[in-house]
Parts: C-alpha cells; structure tokens; sequence
C-alpha cells in the first residue's frame, strides 16, 4: 500500500535503500490508540510507515472507553515502546471518560499539555505532524507546538467542536462555546489541511470561513483485519433468541440515544409483535445503567443486554446478528456526521435499520443497503423492525452483499490511504 510522489513514483520506491534518518518523518498524534478500540491504529501506523515514513505515534495511556488505565500499564511522564517497527510514545494523562463533565475536561487537558511540551520541548524534529480530532485539544497540541518547531501539521476531524458538546450534553455555557470555537478557528488557520469525515463537515466549516482549498472529505474505514478473521462460533448469549436477532455494538451514551430503541421493544410488545425480534445491545457506556432499568421496568422480553467484549470478539456478535442498527440522537450536528461503526457494520455483510438523518442517511442509500428511519421514533423503529422480519433470508443476505460490495468499493482502508499519503506529501512539501 503505497501513496504517489509528484514524480510518478511512489513513497516506498523513493524509500527504497535509505534508512530511517532519511525518510520523511511524521508524528501520529492521537490521544486513544491500540490496544484501546480505535478507528486509527497500529494498522494505520504501519501503512504509513510501509509508504516510506519515519513513523512516531504519540498517544496517552490506555484509558478508553472505561476510564480506568489498562492492566500492564502505569502512568509515568513519558514511556516508549516499539511495536512491529512503530516508535509508540505514550504520555502522562489523567484517566477518566464518565459522566463528570471536571473528569473528561481533566482528561482532555492533560494530554494536551503533554502532547504540547512533548512535541515543542522533547521530540526529534518532523516533516509533518498528524493531528487526530477528536478531542480538539489534540489538535490545539499541534497547533501550539507548530509557533515554536514550525513544523506543518495535518488535522483529521471526526468530530466537529463545539458542536458536538451541547448535542452530547457535555457543555452548553454559551461563553465556553465561544472560547472553544475561537480555538478551532486558530486551528483552522494555522492547520496545513484538514480532513472532514463527512461532506456536511466540510459543508459546515466552509460557512465558518476556511477555505475549500485547505479541506478534503474522506469518509473513514473500519478495522478490516478483524472482519477477515474468522470470528468463530456464535456467541452463546445470541443463540436460542426469539425472532429476528437485530445489535446494536458500541458506545451507550446520550448521543445513541438508545431509549428510542427501548420504545420500539415496547411498541412491538404492545400491539402482539414482540416475538418478531429480539434487540440485543452490545457495549458499554453512561446511559446503559437507566436503559436496563427502563428494560426492566417495562418488563420487555425482547431486549437483551450483552456485557462489552475486547474488541477482537466483536466480530462474532455481528456475524451472528441478521440487522445491525445504528441510532443517534435527532441533533443537526449528526446530520453531517457517519458514525464509525457504520462502515464496521457495512463490511460485515449484514442489513443496516440507521436511525441517523443526513449524511449517512445518504451512504446508506447509495449503498442500497438497508432501510432508513426517522431518528428518535419508536413507531418508525419498530415499523422497519417488521419490515425486516418479513423479509426472507435471501432478500436480507442480499441487502448484506450490497453493503458489503459498496465498502470495499467506496471506504476501504486502502482507497482511503491513497488520498491521505498524497495530502501528507502535499502538506510537508508546502
């Protein structure tokens, strides 16, 4: 997997016969990191590095989605590791990703200033810098290390700030909206380019005045290695459910908005249809305490909830399932947002119920893959709940195929890693 120089030639090529010290050294900024469930990981590391970079990650330690560091790790001021040719230097951070909104803040500020005194005081000099978003601050990190090392820097959005702070309910004081967005204007300015994960991102900062010149929309793609892999037999806790087996897998919070979910179950019950479907909920996350008590007030028998699994297991509960849903909170800012795990869903080969506007609303129906609902609806959840249930296997197994076909088409990882080792060289040419 290889990007193209200007020359015709490609990265790995023009790095044939030279060493480390000669490359073109880039830094992967990014606050979560394998072994943490990431988009962005060691697989995106060593593709860069196979393109003919001198790579270094720079990550925090192992915290997420949990908020509690991962067994074998320690946190100290600075610790390097090397993993299948890849320098890893993990910074101090403090661990918290709950419902203290002081906690996240603490988590986010931390890492930035580590990253910030790392990259500024203590790191060998880079061609180019890569900044993943979220959270901002990481990119703030590479923004203020860029006035003193000058060193040009790449950020990759995912997540649009502040806008996704009042629509998860993490922040709503219009003052500290204000700061923050006069912080990514300062990012914006001074970023050698910007990757959106979606056209309506890039839609949205074009408003807010940066140029087209300086963004580019590349719809991410999926930890493809453990989709490949067999995932083994069907979990046991998915077996013997009634009806159509529909997962949800994934973070539970506020934005999933997941007790739409719930009054769909209790729709379905209600007018004698509960046994079409079982909703399985695979995860963990801050809602997921009041929507089993929900579950259980309600007395649903069509809703389970299975305890989260590392990552690597998680392919065995989407090959067992037969839909897989994806749901947010009916907010504008997810209207111009793709959930990650919409491209896990679709390269698994299974039927997509989304209850998202916008955006992925679209992809959905480029793909031909699935059927779209109005988000935050029970009646409508729970009207393309039958819908699917009276589908028989062949028309659902092709629903599958299509999602399949259009992910390996539209959003793998190396379609992707084309656009990004040219912006890379682009920006560390400028």
């Amino acid at each position: 997997m290889a990007g193209t120089g200007f020359a015709g030639t490609t990265l790995a090529e023009d790095a044939a016969g030279k060493d480390t010290a000669t490359r073109p050294r880039i830094i992967l900024l990014m606050q979560f990191y394998d072994p943490e469930p990431v988009y962005k990981g060691q697989a995106f590391a060593e593709a860069v590095a196979e393109a003919g970079y001198d790579v270094e990650v720079v990550t925090g330690f192992p915290n997420y989605p949990g908020g509690r560091i991962y067994d074998g790790f320690r946190i100290r001021p600075l610790r390097r590791t090397s993993q299948n040719g890849i320098s890893i230097t993990r910074l101090a951070l403090f661990p918290s990703h709950g419902k203290s909104r002081i906690g996240r803040a603490l988590n986010y500020l931390s890492f930035l200033l580590s990253a910030f005194l790392y990259l500024t005081l203590v790191a060998r000099r880079a061609n180019l810098v890569y900044a993943y978003h979220p959270p901002l601050t990481v990119g703030l990190a590479a923004t203020g290390a860029s006035l003193f090392r000058r060193t040009p820097f790449v950020v990759d959005i995912h997540d649009l700030w502040p806008d996704t702070l009042p629509a998860t309910g993490m922040v709503a004081n219009p003052a500290i909206l204000w700061t923050i967005n006069l912080a990514c204007n300062w990012m914006y300015a001074r970023a050698g380019h910007i990757i959106l994960h979606s056209h309506g991102m890039c839609q949205r900062l074009r408003e807010r005045g940066v140029p087209s010149r300086k963004m580019t929309t590349i719809t991410g793609w999926t930890q493809e290695a453990a989709h490949l892999d067999d995932p083994g037999p069907p979990p046991g806790s998915m077996q013997d459910l009634p009806g159509l087996k529909i997962l949800f897998a994934g973070n539970i919070g506020p934005a999933q908005n997941l007790e739409a979910v719930i009054g769909a179950a209790h729709l379905l019950e209600q007018q004698g249809f509960g046994k079409v479907a079982t909703f399985c909920i695979l995860g963990s996350g801050v809602a997921l305490t009041g929507l089993k008590d929900r579950t259980r007030a309600l007395g649903l028998r069509n809703v389970v909830f299975l305890p989260r699994v590392a990552p690597s297991d998680v392919g065995a509960y989407l090959t067992a399932a037969e839909v897989l849903l994806v749901h947010l909170h009916d907010d504008p800012l997810f209207a111009i947002t793709i959930p990650s795990k919409l491209q896990a869903y679709m390269l698994a080969g299974k039927p997509i119920l989304l209850g998202v506007r916008g955006d992925a609303a679209r992809l959905v129906a480029d793909a031909g893959c699935g059927l779209t609902v109005a988000p935050g609806q029970p009646a409508a959840i729970a009207a393309a709940t039958r819908t699917f249930a009276g589908m028989t296997p062949g028309d659902r197994a092709a629903l599958g195929g299509k999602a399949r076909a259009y992910y390996w088409r539209e959003l793998s990882m190396r379609r992707g890693m084309r656009r990004f080792l040219d912006i890379f060289e682009q920006t560390r040419r400028q």
